[in-house]
């Protein structure tokens, strides 16, 4: 019979770790092998640490210590990533919701002579309205 229990102890944890490695997979924290890159989708993370938190629910008091410890300490981990991870979401949310602000523009010594008042005195236009050189055609801004 200490077959069979060592048998449902060892396929119940590989169970708690194959959906713990979902969630973590789900959270962005493993590339997803089927995409080649990382993904996050808390909705599917959140479902499948709700399914480990009812299996915790409907195990409690058959478990073993060993077994016990896993679910709680794997939960813990679980649910502390996806709240960090949909902070780190939020965040990043807000930073591309802003408006990129105007880069300021550098302040003229109060002495300085303004481009205008140089206009004025030399007669020449702006850089920007003067007549361009042929082989100077491309504007690479």
């Amino acid at each position: 019979m200490t077959e069979n229990n060592d048998m449902n102890k060892y396929l119940f944890i590989n169970l708690a770790t194959m959906l713990s490695m979902s969630v973590m997979q789900q959270l962005g924290k493993l590339v997803n092998p089927a995409a080649g890159k990382a993904e996050i989708n808390l909705d599917a993370a959140q479902a499948t640490i709700d399914t480990l938190d009812m299996l915790a629910a409907k195990t409690k008091g058959n478990l073993d210590k060993d077994e016990e410890r896993i679910m709680q300490e794997t939960l813990a981990m679980l649910k502390m990533n996806f709240v960090e991870t949909k902070e780190m979401q939020k965040a990043e949310g807000r930073r591309q919701n802003k408006k990129p602000r105007e880069p300021a523009k550098p302040e003229e010594p109060e002495n300085a002579p303004s481009e205008h008042s140089a206009q004025q005195k030399t007669g020449t236009k702006p850089s920007s309205e003067q007549p361009k050189d042929a082989k100077f055609h491309k504007s690479y801004t």
